[in-house]
């Protein structure tokens, strides 16, 4: 019997070795590199574990069928407060690259939403407690997204040095999936957090941005690093210029946590007086204590309210900027 048992291990260790080994399925779609996981947790420019989890296996997905072939995929927890405990912006987007075994954590804003008379769904300054996809909601709305293709705008002029200088604006615009698929009928993707809150205008009719009159529109620069937008994700000038040079004309995977369900499994779970750590579900402690509890609108929902606000807004006469003196 001792003989018959060491000649089956021996044969069961044979034909292991002898199996053909899936390297690359192991290497690309296996678990998480060790130094990647030194940066998983919930602290301060770390990357949750269901947040990452989904990150890559979206990106692991796009690079099998070659949809996406950059080296590197972003990921973003709108769960995360916009200050952090030092005072700094707080880091809740996340560009990895594992090749390279680089992990960077930084800011970006998430949306600001809207408060109407049938419905308020606008969010502080702090922390999101609002998501949604309807279109004009102006909300943040969690899911799979491709990196497309880039636009850049004329923003108005502004003073830098003393000189009026041109602001233009990079936007990178997003493809959804799934709930996510309306991304370019709302206008959702990322640029810089920046734009010129215009105050006059000025007269140079041989200027290509000029309007019929020959007029320039000209403002104060307004930077809202990790705070909230209109929907879209937002990063600092410096940070921007580094995520579109890395995607530009080479797109990547990036997924937004929380999507829908996450949003109403916490909400219940909350509603039912269980911690959501203890459901198996994840959402920022902090932010959490500070909403109480997340609501997720679903276009289904939310679109017919905003549609009816729309229609009700009386026409405004269109306003011409004052004269710079």
């Amino acid at each position: 019997m001792l003989n018959a048992l060491r000649l089956t291990m021996a044969l069961a260790v044979l034909l292991a070795l002898s199996a053909p080994f899936p390297a690359r399925a192991a290497s690309e779609g296996g678990g998480i590199p060790s130094w990647l996981q030194a940066h998983v947790g919930l602290g301060e420019g770390q990357i949750a574990p269901v947040v990452l989890q989904r990150a890559r296996e979206l990106y692991l997905k796009n690079r099998a069928s070659g949809e996406v072939r950059n080296p590197c995929y972003l990921a973003m927890d709108a769960t995360r407060p916009s200050t952090a405990p030092n005072g700094d912006p707080g880091r809740r987007f996340y560009v990895i690259c594992e090749p390279s075994r680089s992990f960077r954590a930084v800011s970006s804003g998430y949306g600001n939403g809207r408060k109407l008379q049938r419905a308020d769904f606008s969010n502080g300054r702090q922390c999101a407690r609002n998501f949604s996809n309807a279109e004009g909601s102006k909300l943040t709305m969690g899911g799979p997204y491709l990196t497309a293709e880039t636009r850049t705008s004329f923003k108005g002029y502004y003073s830098q040095s003393g000189k009026r200088t041109p602001l233009y604006r990079t936007f990178l615009l997003f493809d959804g999936k799934g709930d996510t698929a309306n991304a370019r009928e709302r206008a959702i993707g990322g640029h810089p957090a920046v734009f010129v809150k215009w105050q006059c205008r000025f007269r140079d009719p041989r200027n290509p941005h000029a309007d019929e009159e020959g007029y320039v529109p000209y403002g104060s620069l307004v930077n809202y690093t990790g705070g909230r937008s209109n929907g879209c994700t937002t990063w600092s000038p410096a940070v921007s210029r580094d995520i579109l040079a890395q995607v530009e004309g080479n797109p990547t995977t990036l997924y937004i946590y929380p999507e829908g369900r996450d949003v109403d499994a916490v909400a219940n779970a909350v509603k039912a007086g269980t911690a959501p750590s203890r459901a198996g579900l994840y959402w920022n402690a902090a932010c959490l204590q500070a909403i109480g509890a997340p609501k997720f609108w679903s276009k289904r929902t939310l679109q017919p309210v905003i549609d009816s606000w729309r229609d009700s807004l009386p026409e405004q006469p269109q306003r011409a900027l004052p004269i710079c003196k």
